[in-house]
């Protein structure tokens, strides 16, 4: 089955501001797989300042949600985020790997869903 979305849920105690250290790696790696890294550092910056700013007051935070073969998407109702393909042809394994991996890293506890909740975008 073709995997179009994956799901990191937070689990435990880990929480948005668990994601601080890990973010901005986090989307280097979606943007240049992406291939919509800025050329200008300071978009860059911005980008990764006010997602943080939002995870150090453990608030969700905007993701990346502009045109792309991948979106990264917070939703509203629970503490997760995800990745959403807009190609049939992008594969979604990779960013996952590398994601977890950072997640990892960080000790952050989660779970990966693969399409789930996906229908009401």
């Amino acid at each position: 089955m073709k995997v179009f979305s994956t799901h990191f849920v937070l689990k435990g105690k880990s929480d948005y501001r668990d994601l601080v250290p890990v973010f901005p790696d986090m989307l280097k790696s979606l943007l240049e797989e992406i291939g919509q890294m800025p050329a200008e550092e300071e978009i860059l910056q911005m980008f990764i300042e006010m997602n943080t700013a939002d995870l150090e007051h453990n608030r969700k935070p905007e993701g990346y949600n502009r045109k792309g073969k991948i979106r990264l998407i917070f939703p509203t109702d629970r503490k997760e985020f995800y990745l959403k393909a807009y190609s049939k042809t992008t594969d979604l394994s990779r960013m996952t790997e590398l994601i977890s991996a950072l997640l990892n890293s960080a000790g952050i506890k989660f779970e990966v869903l693969q399409n789930d909740r996906t229908d009401f975008d």
